[in-house]
């Protein structure tokens, strides 16, 4: 279990903590618990959410179990600046949908000596890195991966499976249109996917010369 660094801010700066794994995997229940934590010992909190996450509410991060926190939708990350004003701990979650400059954000808020604890996806439905979440990941002090439980197998997931046929990058949703799935089950799943496109486009009839 992750454990708190020291809040004496005068031996220190803050510091960042990423949150990362696949959908159903615990990401904002856990980012929900330290900063819960945090206010049950008199921190200042303030919590933000990209302004695109609707899915349970517009305005509180919101766990697949159902356990909310308040917070502020922000369109983009430069506005976590103009909004922080004296506090001790700042939260993000779905910090995937963020823009780039959510990572000099999260430094500067850092280094201004705010504890910054970051929750996202660390991959898209294809399997990549996930906007912003690398470099993120990588200035971070500390990094705790979480993994679902693959519907397949019953092993341990870290890809999010979509079912849906879409590429689009963004696309919400929930156990309808997405599913964890360990390594093995995904490439298997991703390689089933492909095969139906290939017979659908075989399967369709030709277009008729109406000349």
């Amino acid at each position: 279990m992750f454990l708190e660094n020291t809040v004496n801010h005068t031996e220190q700066f803050g510091w960042i903590e990423v949150i990362c794994g696949s959908m159903f995997s615990g990401k904002t229940e856990e980012l929900i618990r330290r900063l819960k934590r945090a206010q049950f010992a008199k921190q200042r909190v303030e919590i933000f959410k990209p302004a695109v996450d609707t899915r349970y509410d517009e305005e509180e991060v919101v766990s697949h179990n159902d356990n909310r926190i308040r917070s502020t939708p922000v369109p983009v990350s430069s506005n976590i600046r103009l909004l922080v004003n004296d506090v001790d701990v700042v939260g993000i979650d779905e910090a995937q949908f963020f823009d780039d400059e959510i990572v000099a954000v999260c430094n500067d808020l850092a280094n201004s000596g705010i504890r910054v604890i970051v929750a996202g996806l660390d991959m898209d439905f294809k399997g990549n890195p996930f906007g912003p979440m690398p470099a993120l990941m990588a200035t971070a002090e500390y990094v705790t991966k979480v993994h679902a439980v693959c519907t397949h197998t019953g092993n341990l997931a870290h890809f999010s499976f979509r079912k849906a046929q879409n590429d689009k990058l963004v696309m919400l949703g929930e156990t309808q249109e997405y599913e964890p799935l360990s390594r093995a089950a995904y490439y298997k799943a991703i390689k089933n996917k492909q095969n139906q496109i290939v017979s659908s486009d075989e399967n369709k009839p030709e277009s008729e010369d109406t000349e």
